[in-house]
């Protein structure tokens, strides 16, 4: 977040921002499979397909799109989702910090069950938009495609698996954003419970 607010005050636009936080957001979007992982061990109390959906998703934008598709990285939307997930993971992982020490403040608490309702359907746009702003550039590289005839004698089509993943987004965000609407009421219930 520091990186993005620095280059922002410095050059008053977001165009080439991308480039100065590119390593770091590939470097924990990628790490971030450890925490399907700790999931899976039982480490947290998360379950493995929503977190691996969530998980698979971030790594997927960030190197089958942004990544792969050079052309998308100064769009708007790049910005939008990673604005989304940094204030997101900020609040998460303090939230987290805390807990481990067992004096999560209520106030965090809030933020991290209540900032959602805005962020998370914000970063699912940023995500939506990129692929759809990457989907020109993949159809006429004829990127991660494979075309017929082949030795393999089989056929895939990039372009049109994005379409389908955009797809994917439809029934997807609904489910995971109405999980943490339940979790928002059992967790912040649970908390106002204590605090009377």
């Amino acid at each position: 977040m520091a990186t993005m607010i620095f280059y922002w005050t410095e050059h008053g636009t977001f165009r080439g921002m991308y480039a100065s936080i590119a390593r770091i957001l590939q470097i924990f979007q990628t790490l971030a499979v450890l925490e399907v992982v700790h999931c899976a061990l039982g480490l947290v109390r998360s379950g493995v397909a929503l977190t691996g959906a969530q998980v698979a998703s971030r790594i997927f934008l960030t190197w089958a799109i942004i990544h792969s598709v050079k052309e998308t990285q100064n769009n708007m939307s790049v910005m939008v989702f990673v604005i989304a997930w940094t204030i997101t993971e900020i609040i998460r992982y303090s939230n987290y910090a805390f807990a481990l020490i067992g004096q999560v403040p209520y106030i965090l608490q809030w933020c991290r069950y209540t900032f959602f309702i805005v962020l998370y359907p914000i970063g699912v746009a940023g995500e939506m938009f990129s692929i759809y702003a990457a989907l020109p550039h993949v159809k006429q590289s004829g990127m991660y495609s494979l075309r017929l005839p082949n030795a393999a004698n089989i056929s895939f089509d990039y372009y049109y698996a994005l379409i389908c993943i955009m797809f994917v987004y439809i029934p997807g965000f609904p489910q995971l954003y109405f999980h943490m609407i339940r979790q928002r009421r059992k967790v912040l219930g649970r908390a106002a419970e204590k605090r009377e």
